[in-house]
């Protein structure tokens, strides 16, 4: 009899489309690659397209190394209108003539929303009140004020103006992970004395990943494992790489400490051969593992 399948171990980039859940999108995987073991690195509301970093098999161990990647995102933004969610999903709390603007009129105030800014979240955010989700408590009637938080905007441009008595603005924000774009919509609206939200969002890029290329999240093609980053391709994208012997890669793969090599710094990729053995942290002359893989991942022992 033909030898079973393995079990798919990678990285998956899908496009997710709008008007489904990220929750959706990573169910979609799990019936297209024939596993339950499918995670994400981070979500997007329903009204969003754009990338999603799904980690497949063992491979969802390798998420947790980039959740914090900084992102770039396009968007449009509604000036001349305030809504409760602070995109177009929400219900329209406040109308202002927008008609007077150009797009000479955004350049200061976006410039103030640029760099290193405390940036007051939406409150229908997902963020953690008193251990209940911000959105939540909105929808049950609470008045909810969040506290600023650090993010960085590193670029915050804007790519075509469309003036009216509700202006759009589509733009271009390379950014901090934690930052959030609809904050960014309300903020500038608020800067102009006209109110703002945002009416359309793409996430293009989550650190050295790209959305170009990457197949719909609604349309996965039978052949999906053929699509998965093998682990160590992976891991050497987002990590510096410290190449093992046979004799290190056991060490560490059994959970021991091992010789670093000169050069090696910081979090690493331990690699042996085209196998990621694991995440490892260097500490003075030794290799300390953060995080192994199971023997036989991501490519021959």
């Amino acid at each position: 009899m033909p030898a079973a399948p393995a079990d798919p171990d990678g990285i998956l980039l899908v496009d997710k489309p709008q008007g489904i859940t990220s929750h959706t999108a990573v169910s979609r995987a799990r019936r297209a690659l024939g596993t339950r073991k499918v995670g994400h690195a981070g979500t997007l509301d329903p009204m969003a397209t754009g990338l999603l970093i799904l980690g497949v098999g063992p491979s969802t161990r390798l998420l947790t190394h980039m959740v914090g990647l900084d992102k770039t995102y396009t968007a449009t933004i509604a000036l001349g209108a305030a809504t409760t969610t602070d995109d177009a999903e929400g219900e329209v709390t406040a109308t202002t003539d927008a008609s007077h603007l150009s797009e000479s009129d955004l350049v200061t105030p976006m410039a103030a929303l640029t760099g290193d800014i405390g940036q007051v979240p939406s409150s229908v955010s997902a963020i953690k009140v008193d251990g209940e989700r911000a959105y939540a408590r909105v929808r049950a009637g609470e008045q909810v004020e969040l506290k600023a938080r650090p993010v960085t905007v590193a670029r915050f441009e804007v790519l075509a103006f469309r003036p009216g008595a509700v202006a759009e603005a589509d733009v271009v924000v390379d950014c901090s992970s934690g930052t959030y774009i609809r904050a960014l919509a309300r903020d500038l609206g608020a800067a102009l004395g006209v109110g703002g939200h945002l009416s359309a969002l793409r996430r293009t890029r989550i650190g050295p990943f790209s959305v170009d290329g990457a197949p719909d999240a609604d349309a996965l093609p039978e052949a999906a494992r053929d699509l998965l980053l093998p682990p160590a391709e992976a891991a050497a994208r987002i990590l510096p790489v410290a190449t093992l012997d046979a004799e290190r890669a056991a060490d560490l793969a059994n959970g021991r400490r091992t010789a670093a090599l000169e050069g090696e710094s910081g979090i690493v990729a331990a690699v042996h051969g085209d196998r990621l053995v694991g995440i490892a942290r260097v500490a003075g002359r030794r290799l300390l593992p953060v995080t192994n893989f199971p023997t036989g991942a991501g490519g021959a022992a």
